[in-house]
């Protein structure tokens, strides 16, 4: 199967089956971590509104499947989201794949799509901020090498949460 994965930039009219992606990957991996009002209540309109505005802002991928979209990944070559974090100089700022095909090496595909294309640049340290008990990403992102350097609280709705970051070495 992972042969027959093709990674490629978005295209605007990808946006609605990405935002759906990104619904159902929140849905299923925050149950449980995230207040259930919150998950229940993702706005899918909002969301491609904000998506159709930043979608040629960084770097931003979807991986297919026989023409079917089955995951995206978004990234930027710099670090303006974690500035404070000394010697990196880019970020992996979402992963996702749909449910039904995880544990199928797409994730792992397009996190090396990004690793490269950052090294195209020259980059060496990235950043990746996953909530604390997020436990299955977590586990990804170890797998992939990636080592926890910092921890912070953020806002989703109106809870506090841990996020940490792992740092990987390009």
């Amino acid at each position: 199967m992972i042969e027959d994965i093709f990674i490629r930039n978005i295209e605007e009219k990808d946006i609605e089956e990405v935002v759906d992606i990104q619904i159902s990957g929140w849905k299923e991996a925050y149950r449980g971590i995230i207040d259930e009002e919150y998950l229940k209540n993702m706005n899918r309109e909002e969301r491609i509104k904000k998506r159709k505005k930043d979608y040629k802002e960084n770097s931003f991928i979807v991986a297919t499947y026989h023409n079917i979209i089955v995951g995206f990944c978004r990234y930027i070559n710099n670090n303006k989201f974690s500035s404070n974090i000394l010697n990196i100089d880019c970020e992996l700022l979402s992963i996702y794949v749909k449910p039904e095909f995880k544990f199928k090496g797409i994730g792992s595909k397009m996190f090396e799509f990004a690793i490269n294309d950052l090294k195209k640049e020259s980059k060496q340290q990235m950043i990746l901020w996953c909530l604390k008990d997020n436990i299955k990403s977590r586990k990804f992102y170890e797998k992939m090498g990636g080592e926890v350097i910092a921890k912070k609280e953020i806002k989703i709705g109106e809870k506090y949460y841990s996020e940490v970051a792992y740092r990987f070495f390009i």
